[in-house]
C-alpha cells in the first residue's frame, strides 16, 4: 500500500475528532464520483490499522439514462475489493435535489440498520461545505444552515452519519483518484446548470476565486467550521433556557418573565426549537419573530395561525399554544 499525505491527514482527522472507533461496522456511500472513490480507497487502506468491517452502498436515483450502468460500474469496482455491496434503486425517478437527498439518507439508514453498520460514511468535502454555505446564505438561512454540513449527525438511534473529508478539497480528491488510477464515473447532472448547486460550483465559486480571493473555498469551509462550534454552544444554552421557562411540555407554556431576561439570540433559538417540534414544516424567520413579539406583547395578544393552524397567545405571564 502506498501511504500518501492524504492517508495520514484522514487518519489524524478521524483520531483527533473522534469520528470513528476501531472495529466498527462502516457503510460507505459510493456514487462513483471522485469524492466517493477517494473516500472508499482511503478507508480500505486504513482498514488494517482500525480493523473496521466495511460495506459499500450505492443509491440509483433512476434520473439519468446511464444510472443503471453507473450502478454496475460501482458494483464491479467494489467486488474487486471483496467488500459487501448493497444496491438501492428508487421505485420511481427522484427528480429534485432535496427529494434525492432525503431518499438517499433514508435508504442508507435502512441498509445500515439491517446489516449492523453503526456509521454511514459519505465523501462530502470542504468544497461541498463552501457550496452549501453559499447556497443557504442566499436562501436567507441563519447560522444553523450555514454550518449544515457537520462532521457527524444522528440518522437513527444506532446509526450516525460521518463525513471524514470535510477538510479535503475537491481538487485534492481528484488528484488522489488520478494518482491511483481510480475509474471515476462522470455524472452528467453535475454539469446541468438548472441546479442551483451546480451554478454555484461552476460559475459563482470560480468567479469569486478569480476576482476576489483564490482561497475562497477553503475560507468558506473554515467559516462553516467556526459556525458549527458557535451553533452547538448556542443550542445547548437555548435548551437550558427553554427548560427554565417551560412550565409544561403538553400543552406548551413558556414563562415570559424568564425569557425577557435572556439575550435575543437565545430567545430566537428557544422559539425555533419549539416551532420545529409543532409545525409541519421548518420555521422561517417570520414565524420565529411572531413568537418573539409575544414576549413583551400586551396580555391577550395572539398570533395569526402558523402552518397547520396552530396559534400562539399570551395568558398573563405565559405564552401558550393552541
Amino acid at each position: 500500500m502506498v501511504w500518501t499525505s492524504l492517508h495520514a491527514a484522514i487518519h489524524r482527522t478521524i483520531r483527533a475528532r473522534n469520528l470513528l472507533q476501531p472495529r466498527q461496522g462502516l457503510l460507505i456511500a459510493v456514487s462513483g464520483g471522485q469524492d466517493s472513490l477517494c473516500l472508499l480507497k482511503l478507508l480500505l487502506d486504513l482498514q488494517s490499522k482500525w480493523e473496521w468491517r466495511l460495506g459499500v452502498a450505492h443509491c440509483n436515483h433512476c434520473w439519468r439514462q446511464d444510472s443503471t450502468a453507473n450502478a454496475q460500474h460501482v458494483e464491479e469496482l467494489v467486488n474487486s475489493y471483496s467488500v459487501p455491496f448493497y444496491l438501492e434503486t428508487a421505485d420511481k425517478p427522484v427528480n429534485t435535489e432535496a427529494a434525492a437527498r432525503d431518499w438517499r439518507y433514508q435508504v442508507l439508514t435502512q441498509v445500515a440498520l439491517q446489516h449492523n453498520y453503526v456509521c454511514v460514511i459519505t465523501g462530502h468535502t470542504a468544497s461541498d461545505r463552501a457550496e452549501t454555505l453559499l447556497y443557504n446564505l442566499m436562501r436567507g438561512t441563519g447560522a444553523d444552515g450555514l454550518q449544515a454540513l457537520t462532521w457527524r449527525r444522528q440518522l437513527a438511534d444506532n446509526v450516525q452519519l460521518v463525513r471524514p473529508l470535510l477538510e479535503v478539497t475537491r481538487k485534492e480528491t481528484g488528484q488522489f483518484c488520478q494518482d491511483f488510477d481510480l475509474k471515476i464515473w462522470e455524472d452528467s447532472t453535475n454539469d446541468d446548470l438548472k441546479y442551483a448547486r451546480n451554478r454555484i460550483r461552476k460559475e459563482l465559486l470560480p468567479y469569486l476565486h478569480q476576482n476576489f480571493n483564490p482561497q475562497v473555498t477553503s475560507n468558506l469551509a473554515q467559516t462553516a467550521e467556526l459556525l458549527q462550534a458557535d451553533v452547538e454552544y448556542l443550542e445547548q444554552a437555548a435548551q437550558e433556557l427553554r427548560e427554565q421557562a417551560m412550565e409544561s411540555q403538553y400543552p406548551i407554556k413558556l414563562n415570559r418573565r424568564i425569557l425577557q431576561k435572556a439575550p435575543l439570540a437565545l430567545q430566537r433559538r428557544v422559539m425555533r426549537q419549539i416551532l420545529l417540534e409543532i409545525l409541519p414544516q421548518s420555521p422561517n424567520f417570520e414565524h420565529i419573530e411572531k413568537l418573539i413579539g409575544l414576549i413583551t406583547a400586551p396580555r391577550r395578544s395572539q398570533t395569526d395561525p402558523f402552518p397547520g393552524g396552530i396559534i400562539a397567545f399570551v395568558e398573563d405571564d405565559w405564552i401558550c399554544f393552541g
